[in-house]
């Protein structure tokens, strides 16, 4: 890969990304899917748990989704989400395979009746990518938390 390609690969990687934050937001599963391998494996797996205290704020998200398929609508939409990716370090470890560290933070809204009117996380995406038929996709995804903050619903 010369330098022209790497730079219009780590573009396409930033702009797979930012669909997967809006598919997530927004409800949007057929964006969702369009960025994922067929193959992926998304380790939510702790992503709402709070590193220092060990509070689990979302233990109802402690899942692995492995293959394109496994990422299903769960119904109507009760919970309101609104995530940013920041700066990303991205490592090519061939012409068609990245490793990406993105920082993030999200903001989840809840319902009324739920013990926590609202939670703010903190932390990285640890993602691999693949480039499939010219487009890069999610393949690997895992969520490292440095904190996680809940406001108790009143």
């Amino acid at each position: 890969m010369n330098d022209v390609e790497r730079l219009i690969a780590i573009d396409a990687i930033k702009q797979a990304k930012a669909k997967y934050f809006r598919g997530v937001d927004t409800g949007d599963l057929g964006l969702v899917h369009g960025i994922l391998a067929e193959d992926c494996e998304l380790d939510y797996t702790g992503c709402c748990t709070d590193p220092v205290t060990g509070r689990d704020f979302l233990p109802q998200m402690n899942v692995v989704r492995k293959g394109h398929a496994s990422w299903k609508s769960g119904g109507a939409r009760t919970m309101v989400s609104v995530h940013a990716g920041h700066t990303c370090e991205i490592e090519f470890i061939d012409d068609v395979t990245a490793s990406v560290v993105w920082s993030m933070s999200d903001h989840l809204y809840f319902p009324a009746g739920e013990p926590y009117s609202e939670i703010f996380g903190f932390g990285y995406y640890h993602e691999t990518y693949t480039r499939v038929d010219g487009s890069w996709k999610i393949r690997t995804l895992r969520i490292e938390r440095i904190k996680v903050e809940g406001v108790p619903a009143q």
